[in-house]
């Protein structure tokens, strides 16, 4: 497992503020990913995405790389920690929410080969 950060989410109350807040500190344009949805793909900037806040999502999601998730789940398990169902993401990869053995909330992503 590579461990590198591939990807984050940063939530977001209004995304279209968040959007023009991130763009005038950092010059970040965005691209919606889904027609009629709300989820903004950085485009010059870190790998990531402006979205909305949820009660699952109110702080930063921080996605690790792995090329095998089905075996990081399983060791994630071993030391403790736990993990929700692996979710495949069409002509993208797969990812999985987890926290280890301290409450700490992380994801990990593996991209579609």
């Amino acid at each position: 497992m590579s461990a590198e950060i591939n990807w984050f989410e940063l939530p977001a109350d209004d995304t279209a503020k968040a959007r023009a807040f991130y763009g005038e500190l950092f010059g970040w344009r965005t691209n919606n990913m889904f027609d009629g949805g709300d989820y903004h793909v950085i485009e010059n900037g870190p790998v990531g995405a402006i979205v909305p806040r949820s009660p699952e999502l109110t702080h930063p999601r921080v996605y690790f790389a792995t090329d095998d998730i089905d075996a990081a789940v399983k060791r994630i398990h071993e030391l403790g920690g736990t993990s929700e169902a692996v979710q495949d993401i069409p002509d993208t990869g797969r990812v999985v929410h987890c926290q280890d053995d301290q409450r700490t909330p992380f994801s990990l992503f593996q991209p579609q080969s």
